[in-house]
């Protein structure tokens, strides 16, 4: 693979800690394809795929990045960067196919061979136990909003870590369970497709019950590291006027630390300023599972939120939030048209820290990146050709955002490990294959996969910040 030629856009030291490690992530039903293969259960996301206008391009995830056949091939990526780690996630529905019951033989064996590849690279497996794949049998008794569904996932937990658990370190019991709660049953917007608004509720306390028992069935099993992965992002007051001020505070609340306080406090927030007492579904005992001590946070970031009041006939508004997400002007956007301002992921990091204090454990950044169009053109190569992808947009995004990170170090801020979002291209959800996050790009008919520029210049970074 031919280097690309980037310039040294930092004049901060490259380095990091000691035994500070990199990585890079994926997940499950966007990248392996294959999914009616092996004995495979149907998951949410099959069903909204195949729902008409759901997802931007029309498209599946049956092919995908076809990982599920190609492993070897992405984990052979992954020693070429020198990676310590691979954050991927175990499909639900591959390994019980209806969500209860006994472990589908051909789903374990699969996750068998990805893990003893990755070992023999040298390269540590991360799975994420549930990444948003919900087997949709559960979903039609209820999917998150039942209180059932916890158990069924630490049931099935259970169920994984007894096959892999002799050679994994490191979990990480869910993804994102915010994303689940305000776009898959609040908003509608992805899988399972609910727009319930404040009826969402349940499903964050049913999540983080999961978490907390999955934890437990963990622990039960052995001395493995675990943690969480939470979404996280920085919420900018629109204005100093009072009510843009109050309804930043209010969307923090309902995005961040709803989901990262009882996990690391114990406790939710105070709720009273959505008319509620206490959080939907709360029972006896559940906040001192969910409050149980883990080994590590997992936060996810890509950009800060601009929040003002709702402005009137808004869909804000008119389910009575206090709070509208609106745009920052004149700041340069990913092709998600997300802004990027790395500088606001400092500030998150070294909030968290402040906030939480010695309850706070070490953090791990198990996602961070950004889409671009890629465009794959050819080129003459000594004499040969060769494709090539130069995306100069990804790598200033990750540099930046690296260097952030260190910046949120050096603020007294424990932090362990980034893992760059996306090791290759993907499903990328309800957008289909619009939006390209990888190191790699894949075409999604020949599953060929061709090493961005920014490949190079991730391993070329990892190497250098070992010093």
């Amino acid at each position: 693979m031919a280097d690309a030629a980037t310039p040294d856009r930092t004049a901060e030291t490259l380095t990091f800690p000691q035994g500070f490690r990199w990585g890079a992530a994926t997940a499950a039903f966007q990248i392996e394809g294959s999914t009616s293969a092996g004995g495979r259960g149907e998951s949410i996301w099959d069903v909204f795929t195949r729902t008409p206008g759901l997802v931007i391009d029309g498209s599946n995830a049956e092919l995908a990045a076809d990982s599920y056949r190609r492993y070897r091939d992405d984990v052979a990526l992954l020693a070429g960067l020198d990676a310590d780690d691979y954050r991927f996630s175990i499909s639900w529905p591959r390994v019980q196919p209806g969500g209860t019951g006994p472990a589908n033989e051909a789903g374990l064996a699969y996750y068998d061979r990805l893990v003893d590849e990755l070992l023999t690279a040298g390269i540590a497996p991360v799975p994420t136990l549930y990444h948003w794949d919900l087997p949709q049998e559960l979903e039609a008794a209820g999917g998150w909003l039942n209180r059932d569904t916890a158990y069924r996932l630490a049931e099935y937990a259970g169920l994984v870590v007894d096959r892999l658990g002799d050679r994994v370190q490191r979990w990480i019991t869910l993804n994102e369970p915010a994303m689940t709660t305000l776009q898959g049953y609040a908003l509608g917007s992805q899988a399972p497709g609910h727009a319930l608004m404040m009826g969402s509720l349940p499903t964050a306390h049913h999540q983080l019950l999961a978490h907390g028992l999955t934890v437990a069935a963990i622990r039960e099993r052995g001395d493995a590291e675990v943690g969480i992965t939470n979404n996280h992002t920085l919420m900018v007051p629109a204005s100093d006027a009072p009510a843009d001020q109050f309804a930043a505070g209010a969307f923090d609340l309902i995005y961040n630390r709803i989901f990262a306080d009882p996990v690391l406090t114990g406790a939710y927030p105070d709720l009273s300023g959505f008319g509620l007492e206490a959080m939907p579904g709360l029972e006896d005992g559940d906040l001192e599972l969910i409050g149980a001590p883990i080994d590590f946070y997992g936060i996810n970031f890509y950009n800060p939120t601009l929040v003002a009041a709702p402005s009137e006939g808004s869909e804000f508004a008119a389910a009575g939030l206090p709070f509208e997400p609106v745009e920052f002007e004149n700041v340069p956007t990913t092709g998600f048209d997300w802004p990027i301002m790395p500088e606001t992921f400092t500030e998150l990091l070294v909030s968290f820290a402040r906030d939480y204090g010695d309850r706070l454990p070490p953090v791990v950044i198990t996602e961070n990146g950004a889409s671009f169009p890629d465009e794959v053109v050819e080129e003459t190569v000594d004499g040969g050709m060769r494709r090539a992808v130069h995306d100069e947009r990804r790598i200033d995004y990750v540099d930046r955002h690296i260097t952030a990170v260190r910046h949120a170090i050096d603020q007294g801020v424990d932090v362990r490990g980034y893992y760059l979002w996306s090791l290759t291209d993907n499903f990328e959800w309800a957008e289909g294959y619009t939006q390209r996050f990888g190191l790699v790009h894949i075409d999604f008919e020949t599953g060929e996969r061709t090493p961005k520029d920014s490949y190079a210049w991730y391993r070329d970074r990892i190497a250098a910040s070992r010093g």
